[in-house]
C-alpha cells in the first residue's frame, strides 16, 4: 500500500515592490484562492506583512511568481523574485518553490475585468499552476 502524502498548506507570492499578492491553497484539494494583497512602503514593513501572514495560516512551503521574457529568459525582475523567495527560505526556514509566472496578471485582469488589485488573484493562479503540474495522487481512484 503507497505511504499517504501528506498534507501541505501553501501560501504563494506574486512578488512587486509596491504590491505582493498572496494566494492560499493545500496539496489535498489542489485548489488556489486568493487571500490578500500586501502593500509595505519599507522592506522591514514588508517582512512584518508577510510573517503575519505566515503566522496565521502556517504554510509548509511556499510558491514565489518568477516573472520570466515571452521566450522564458530571466530580466531583472526574475533576480528581485529569487532574491525575495530565498529571503523567505533564510528568514522562516520554509521550503520555496518558484512557478514560471508569465501570463498571469493578464490572466487575472480578464479573470476581474479590471487590472485593480489584480496581484492575489495572478497569486492563486501561479499557485494554481504549482498543483497542476503536481504528479497525480498516488493510491487515487
Amino acid at each position: 500500500m503507497p505511504e499517504a502524502v501528506a498534507e501541505e498548506t501553501l501560501l504563494a507570492f506574486d512578488y512587486g515592490l509596491k504590491k505582493i499578492g498572496v494566494a492560499i491553497g493545500n496539496t489535498l484539494t489542489r485548489q488556489a484562492r486568493p487571500l490578500q494583497v500586501l502593500r509595505p512602503v519599507t522592506k522591514e514593513q514588508r517582512f512584518q506583512a508577510i510573517e503575519a501572514v505566515l503566522r496565521e495560516w502556517g504554510p509548509q512551503r511556499v510558491v514565489v511568481g518568477l516573472p520570466l521574457t515571452t521566450d522564458g529568459q530571466e530580466q531583472y525582475a526574475s533576480l528581485r523574485c529569487r532574491r525575495f523567495a530565498n529571503q523567505l527560505h533564510g528568514r522562516y526556514g520554509l521550503a520555496v518553490e518558484l512557478v514560471d509566472e508569465r501570463g498571469t496578471s493578464v490572466e487575472a485582469q480578464a479573470v476581474l475585468g479590471n487590472n485593480d488589485d489584480d496581484d492575489a488573484v495572478a497569486a492563486a493562479l501561479i499557485l494554481q499552476r504549482y498543483f497542476d503540474a503536481l504528479p497525480a495522487r498516488q493510491g487515487s481512484d
